[in-house]
């Protein structure tokens, strides 16, 4: 919702400086610590259930990110720049909290001596899928041109491809084991 955004609304012939105004959609990722408390203490209804306190953050994450991603695609930045801005903080705010769980989720599961390794590896692949986020959804969408598309079909298409990686997350958020602490957490707040 960063860099690509700013270069489909100026694709768009948004004025810069709406786009400028579009950096406070990264605004989510400030005040996250807001609501991690939120994230830490309570379930998530169904999914907590059947699949522990947090792959069921998790998964309810990234159903909301598929959400507002696909809601974000259908949006028009040259007609309803404020609809594309709400989109955005969707995501943003969606991506937020995942990165919430992702951080709880690795400090439980891994023991103290491979703490600073898992935040190396998990630095480095927040950076590909920043990598592919950008640069990759820019290839997506100049391939759909290159296929006949409109620009603007080919941003809703890029936008629906970025949606869809979601799916590896969370076949990552099923096929991952719990963490046993994250029970223990679970009774300090009961």
């Amino acid at each position: 919702s960063g860099s690509t955004l700013a270069v489909w609304m100026r694709e768009a012939g948004v004025n810069l400086g709406t786009i400028g105004l579009f950096d406070l959609v990264g605004t989510p990722y400030t005040l996250k610590f807001l609501w991690a408390p939120v994230v830490d203490a309570l379930d998530v209804p169904l999914l907590s259930r059947l699949l522990g306190r947090r792959r069921g953050w998790l998964l309810f994450s990234q159903l909301l990110l598929i959400a507002a991603t696909v809601f974000l695609a259908f949006t028009n930045p040259a007609v309803a720049p404020a609809m594309v801005a709400v989109g955005a903080l969707l995501v943003a705010t969606a991506s937020a909290t995942q990165d919430i769980v992702v951080d709880a989720f690795r400090v439980e599961s891994l023991p103290e001596s491979e703490q600073a390794a898992g935040m190396a590896s998990y630095v480095a692949a927040y950076r590909i899928g920043m990598l592919v986020s950008t640069a990759g959804a820019l290839f997506l969408v100049s391939g759909f041109e290159s296929l006949g598309l409109v620009r603007h079909s080919a941003w809703t298409a890029g936008y629906l491809a970025m949606a869809v990686l979601v799916v590896i997350g969370m076949v990552t958020t099923l096929v991952a084991t719990e963490p046993d602490k994250s029970s223990a957490v679970a009774e300090d707040y009961t």
